[in-house]
């Protein structure tokens, strides 16, 4: 059900150093930084934890990046229909992401308490 999480840290070194050692012993490590202050965590092959500065429009709160692993891309579009018609946000209609890797292909929107929300299928069409 859970592809990934992401979390905005106020401090991302300082972050990144603690998940450095914490995550070793679980067989986790950095395996991606695909943009300034990205870091991404996991069992090779793919990162599956997230770390990333706060928002440019933080006012209080974090917002938490969770995205739901979609078997198809029909599924991914499915999800992101029926977020738009429970009133969600738009971030980002369904599309392959290139710059996370070939073949990723999502869709983004906020939850009603801000969060951003993402299906996201691996698997060529």
């Amino acid at each position: 059900m859970i592809d990934h999480l992401g979390i905005q840290c106020t401090d991302v070194p300082t972050s990144a150093a603690f998940y450095d050692r914490v995550l070793e012993p679980l067989g986790a490590r950095r395996l991606r930084e695909p943009h300034e202050g990205v870091i991404g965590y996991g069992v090779p092959p793919m990162p599956d934890f997230w770390l990333s500065p706060l928002s440019e429009n933080h006012t209080g709160w974090r917002e938490d990046h969770i995205a739901f692993s979609a078997a198809s891309r029909a599924v991914v579009r499915a999800f992101f229909e029926a977020a738009v018609a429970a009133g969600a946000e738009v971030l980002h209609e369904p599309r392959e992401f290139p710059e996370y890797h070939p073949g990723y292909y999502g869709a983004f929107v906020r939850d009603p308490d801000g969060n951003n929300v993402e299906a996201v299928c691996h698997v060529p069409e």
